[in-house]
């Protein structure tokens, strides 16, 4: 199952960049997420980062360990998860688009036994619908919090 959302910013692809690499600080910007806790860091660039993410999911708590497995600075990282039979894919790309950027998310589900198999076929709508408003809520957040540090880089400071 494939899921893909994406959000136009008013901000440079640098700013969107670091919004979405400073993984520590994730749950301060993306409001789904309840908490992150490093796991390990490489010795440079985000390649190996790994993670553990906390969000609430049906009303309970749902932790998910995270690693980044490709990236290339300012264009796009790719995620990788495992937990109960699936595979989970995420890739965020950022391209320039009319004055600002845009921000695609794309996030890939894939059962790995036969019986994950068979509870993924009446599950694709309710992920199609469910997954892709939290993915839309997801980015609105992060373009907000891009948004909002442009508007105060730009304000004129009082003296």
């Amino acid at each position: 199952m494939i899921v893909e959302a994406q959000i136009s910013i008013q901000g440079s692809k640098a700013a969107v960049w670091d919004a979405i690499t400073t993984i520590e600080k994730a749950s301060e910007i993306v409001s789904g997420i309840d908490g992150i806790e490093v796991v390990e860091k490489p010795a440079r660039g985000l390649v190996g980062l790994r993670w553990r993410e906390t969000r609430t999911l049906f009303g309970k708590p749902a932790t998910a360990e995270k690693w980044i497995t490709d990236a290339v600075e300012n264009e796009f990282y790719k995620t990788r998860a495992e937990s109960d039979g699936f595979v989970f894919l995420c890739t965020k790309t950022i391209s320039e688009r009319g004055g600002g950027v845009m921000l695609t998310e794309i996030h890939e589900f894939m059962p790995q036994t036969i019986v994950r198999k068979m509870m993924a076929i009446p599950m694709r709508l309710v992920v199609r619908t469910v997954g892709k408003k939290a993915i839309m809520q997801d980015l609105s957040d992060i373009k907000a919090a891009v948004e909002q540090r442009s508007r105060r880089q730009e304000s004129p400071c009082s003296t």
